[in-house]
């Protein structure tokens, strides 16, 4: 199975709609982890302002702020 990383933080609304769409798609396809960088020193100067973001199980970052399908989609292709 393919699996992804979404970082991001409780509080942010982008994020809850990226989980959200991600969720949705999920099924059979591919799962992800949810991280929380609040908190996460090494996280938080890593992505900061870009949350949320979807990496690669490898830390290769997919997409940033909104979910790219066309990316995500290119992505799980190479993986899969």
């Amino acid at each position: 199975m393919i699996k992804l990383k979404l970082f991001g933080r409780e509080y942010c609304s982008l994020c809850h709609v990226m989980k959200d769409q991600l969720l949705v798609q999920a099924a059979g396809r591919f799962e992800f982890e949810w991280i929380d960088i609040e908190d996460i020193d090494a996280l938080e100067a890593l992505y900061g302002e870009l949350v949320p973001v979807l990496t690669d199980e490898k830390g290769q970052e997919i997409c940033h702020y909104h979910l790219d399908q066309a990316a995500l989609d290119a992505r799980l292709a190479v993986l899969g």
